[in-house]
């Protein structure tokens, strides 16, 4: 059996940047440096596995879970899964649109990127309130037979609103490299707005990368772990190799509450009203809440998402 090449210890392995939590310049400095930041356990466990056993019931509740597992194991039953036509996927997020939008309805989801430890974090890179996009975005990405790879991309074009927008993704249970994680181009935050061509995957645009663009950094991710950048790292998924495997996680965004936001990002990411997500949940606190603030909303600018010429 053959294994994962060990990362080696230069440029292709993220950084912790753990030890500068406590340093609000040394932090910024970094970020402007490599256009993301890394931590290692910056979240709780048991915090991050109860949004992963929320999510693996909802996969349960459409038989696509293998018998036999605890309430965190992620072993699929692709025979079953590949039943769904592809047409009735969202392919975007590894599953079902019906069992998204049962997802989407999981108030622990909401709940976990409005963690005191990720505020305090995006306090210190802003050095403002942090007004959380509520647009949550859950990957539940399975390995059926119509999945492929989430491309090269900027967020930038799909978010839109303040390019000061910072995405936080958060692997909900541990990610090694065969499981598919995310990969960063470190650096190319610093190239602005990068044309893109449509794209299979996620998003369904990529970024025109140049071939001499080859420095990619990763790393194996426990759950607690989160990487977060801005929105104009390029930044994909790695080739998941391990199809019996369902990878969950989180792609979250934040901004600092003086800066204009696309009206989307207030949207759920389904085509559920709030109200239908919020049936059931077991408290009020986080409904709405962005209403308590004066935003700037701004409309999305099509010409973001119109494939550009090529830069290089």
């Amino acid at each position: 059996m053959n294994q994962a090449p060990v990362l080696e210890e230069n440029n292709r392995r993220m950084i912790d940047s753990t030890p500068l939590l406590e340093d609000a310049e040394a932090l910024r400095t970094r970020a402007e440096e490599d256009g993301y930041l890394f931590f290692k356990q910056l979240l709780p466990k048991e915090d991050v596995v109860a949004v992963r056993r929320d999510l693996l019931a909802v996969v349960d509740g459409y038989g696509w879970r293998k018998l036999g597992q605890d309430a965190e194991g992620g072993v699929i039953d692709l025979e079953a899964l590949n039943q769904v036509p592809e047409e009735e996927m969202r392919l975007d997020v590894g599953v079902s649109v019906a069992a998204y939008k049962t997802a989407q309805k999981v108030e622990s989801l909401h709940r976990l990127p409005h963690h005191p430890r990720l505020l305090a974090l995006y306090e210190m890179l802003f050095g403002t309130e942090v007004l959380v996009h509520a647009r949550h975005i859950a990957r539940m990405i399975t390995g059926h037979r119509a999945m492929v790879p989430t491309p090269p991309h900027q967020d930038f074009p799909l978010i839109q609103g303040t390019t000061k927008t910072w995405t936080a993704w958060i692997p909900l249970g541990d990610c090694p490299r065969s499981m598919g994680g995310l990969t960063v181009l470190r650096g190319t935050h610093k190239l602005g707005y990068v044309p893109i061509q449509p794209s299979k995957g996620a998003g369904s645009i990529a970024a025109q990368t140049c071939p001499w663009e080859t420095d990619w950094v990763e790393v194996e991710y426990e759950a607690g772990d989160v990487l977060t950048f801005p929105s104009f790292t390029i930044h994909k998924a790695l080739r998941c190799q391990q199809k019996e495997m369902i990878r969950l996680s989180l792609d979250v965004r934040y901004q600092s509450v003086e800066e204009p936001i696309e009206e989307g990002s207030l949207n759920p990411h389904t085509e559920l009203g709030w109200e239908d997500i919020y049936a059931g949940w077991q408290r009020d606190d986080l409904k709405y809440y962005w209403k308590k603030h004066e935003l700037k909303r701004i409309p999305k600018e099509e010409k973001y998402l119109q494939p550009g010429r090529r830069i290089c």
